[in-house]
């Protein structure tokens, strides 16, 4: 009969799960992994083998990777979160999101952010009801012709 744990040395789905929380919250927090390997005493190659879950990560480096990436440990064993979520770490995963959290939090004035999310809302709703119900009325729109019925 065979033994059906792994090897001590051998990665299961746990561990790639775990590398894909640290790469997704690493670069949520606008970390390269050189600066990740940096605040650990680690090369970057060595944040790249974790990330990719080739190498597992011990208990005492998963600490101090949450205590760096200011999570909990329990954060990368949480779940992954539905793709249709419209809440928490899946709009990161949005292209331009982490970017437009940066941008907004380097903004100081109270009112500003208000009116730049007032402004975004306002694209939102536009841009909802603007897009097309299929190709013609797109072709239509943008060669100035009215959608025919």
């Amino acid at each position: 009969m065979s033994n059906p744990t792994p090897k001590p040395k051998q990665t299961t789905a746990i561990d790639h799960g775990v590398g894909s929380r640290i790469a997704f919250l690493r670069a949520a927090n606008g970390l390269s992994q050189s600066a990740l390997a940096s605040a650990l005493g680690v090369s970057f190659q060595q944040v790249q083998k974790y990330e990719t879950g080739k190498n597992r990560v011990g208990a005492g480096r998963l600490q101090a990777i949450a205590e760096r990436l200011g999570v909990p440990v329990s954060s990368f064993f949480e779940p992954e979160p539905e793709a249709s979520s419209e809440n928490g770490p899946a709009l990161l995963r949005v292209a331009g999101a982490v970017e437009l959290l940066r941008a907004y939090n380097q903004i100081g004035d109270d009112q500003m952010r208000r009116d730049v999310i007032a402004l975004v809302k306002s694209a939102a709703r536009i841009g909802h009801a603007t897009a097309p119900a299929d190709g013609a009325a797109q072709k239509a729109s943008t060669n100035g012709a009215a959608p025919s019925a």
